[in-house]
């Protein structure tokens, strides 16, 4: 990940930008959480500053770095632009793309160094080193070995191109030694910043958008926060873009509410970007692990963005759930219908529902859903797609999914279909006790853990239910993470 006016990367190794992953988006609340070995580092992070500050007190901001070329090379390797034909691309086995990879990586480290040059700091691309086909391989082994109590998966779903999948980006700013802006993500175990450009995982333009943000900011006199002293404004930016439509939404988070020259900075970036759709400030002022805060404030646009998926179009807010890898989220709902099994008939509930793509997806096919979700901004936009895609028989309510089983079952409620996509710490066992008692004939489990995903079923396999079918979806390609979708009955 190249970094464009920040220090010279210090040092490379196997790991990368998925991290932001967990920094950010994945909790159904949109209120994102920095990992939990990161709270409370500062102390930790101020021991190695010294040597921190003679490693860069010689780096030059804006210089060519050293190497550059030959990463640049590396990328168009591996993302397919240029001459060379891309891995993974649509008619092309991503199996053999995977083989393909590993074999062009001859070098071992140093051709790692090249993909990324600072994966062993970011620390979330934990199979930087690995082909794509190897991926798939260990990611289908462990997934069969956790599920092989219960059924025995079908073939793994893979991308057919794993390259800039992400289009919900996270930046932390922050100062070098020479008190120059920099951003990027946490170095693992730390507060420190990894300065970072580009990433082989994220959204192009996103990435460029930050940078020219960062580029922005001495003109307008805008220091980056320092979370030590609580000085300075700009703490984070968050972007957001529009897989189908192309939009964008710019999230500035700020440790105050003031934000000088606003509006001349607002046309500045759109001088740089006009494809920019909307521009949104987020206070945080508060001493937290989270990013955003509670406070917004529109400054350019509409304040979200929408996006089509599965043939529906759904708005995006700075703190709605969305998946980030729509290109592999169409093909986990289409699995998860099939594995539905609906036939227009059913009495159909979407848990932890985010801005509601699972249920409305599902409304097509049922008689009639409810949405289920905590989070306020979620409902208020899964209610907005409702009405926006012309959709009359889903009702969202913003409660506790599992308070909400229950009383539907003490009301002699009727349920068919459940689906629920929990977040990685998976379903509480109140909510999984409330969904026996009211004992829909088929539930269908979303799971980006697989891990909690075996805890839940055991639970459910005691109540009675019994596992179908399941498969697992690569949609974090160059990590760890699975993503799993299963079918329990009666």
């Amino acid at each position: 990940m190249p970094i464009k006016g920040g220090p010279r990367r210090e040092e490379t190794g196997k790991k990368g930008t998925e991290r932001r992953a967990y920094n950010m988006e994945e909790t159904d609340s949109g209120k994102v959480r920095m990992p939990e070995a990161k709270r409370g580092g500062r102390k930790n992070a101020e021991a190695g500053m010294g040597r921190e500050a003679k490693r860069r007190e010689g780096f030059r901001r804006g210089a060519p770095e050293k190497g550059a070329p030959k990463r640049e090379a590396a990328e168009r390797q591996i993302s397919g632009r240029g001459d060379r034909k891309a891995p993974g691309r649509r008619g092309q086995d991503p199996q053999k793309a995977g083989r393909d990879i590993q074999e062009r990586k001859t070098s071992g480290k140093n051709e790692t160094q090249k993909l990324c040059p600072v994966a062993s700091k970011c620390g979330s691309c934990q199979w930087i080193n690995r082909g794509y086909g190897e991926q798939l391989e260990a990611k289908s082994t462990k997934f069969r070995r956790l599920m092989e109590p219960y059924c025995r998966p079908e073939h793994i779903i893979p991308m057919d191109d794993p390259n800039h999948y992400r289009n919900k980006v996270h930046a932390a700013f922050g100062e070098d030694a020479r008190h120059r802006a920099v951003s990027g993500t946490y170095e693992e175990k730390s507060h420190r910043i990894v300065p970072i450009d580009s990433c082989l995982i994220e959204n192009r333009k996103a990435d460029e958008i930050i940078v020219s943000i960062r580029g922005l900011l001495r003109s307008f006199k805008i220091r980056p926060y320092d979370e030590d002293t609580g000085r300075g404004l700009l703490r984070h930016v968050l972007i957001r873009v529009g897989h189908a439509t192309g939009q964008i939404m710019v999230v500035l988070v700020l440790g105050y509410p003031i934000m000088p020259s606003k509006n001349n900075f607002v046309k500045a970036l759109l001088k740089i970007h006009p494809e920019i759709t909307t521009m949104v400030i987020n206070i945080n002022d508060k001493d937290t692990s989270m990013v955003l805060g509670d406070r917004e404030q529109v400054i350019y646009g509409k304040g979200y963005i929408e996006d089509e998926l599965c043939g529906m179009t759904f708005r995006i807010s700075p703190k709605s759930f969305y998946q980030v890898n729509p290109v592999q989220t169409e093909k986990l709902y289409a699995k998860a219908m099939e594995y539905a099994g609906l036939t227009g008939e059913e009495t159909v509930m979407d848990a932890y529902c985010g801005t509601g793509t699972i249920g409305l997806i599902a409304s097509r096919q049922a008689d009639n859903v409810l949405g289920v979700e905590l989070n306020r901004d979620a409902v208020r936009d899964a209610v907005s797609n409702a009405r926006r895609n012309k959709i009359s028989n889903v009702r969202f309510y913003q409660r506790d999914a599992g308070e909400f089983l229950l009383e539907m079952a003490e009301a002699g409620g009727r349920l068919d279909v459940l689906f629920m996509d929990p977040p990685r710490s998976g379903s509480s066992e109140a909510f999984l006790n409330a969904a026996a008692k009211i004992r829909p004939r088929r539930i269908v489990y979303i799971s980006c853990n697989p891990e909690t995903l075996v805890a839940d079923l055991r639970i459910l396999v005691k109540k009675g239910y019994k596992v179908e079918k399941c498969v697992a979806v690569d949609m974090f390609p160059y990590t760890d993470a699975i993503e799993a979708v299963v079918a329990l009955s009666l």
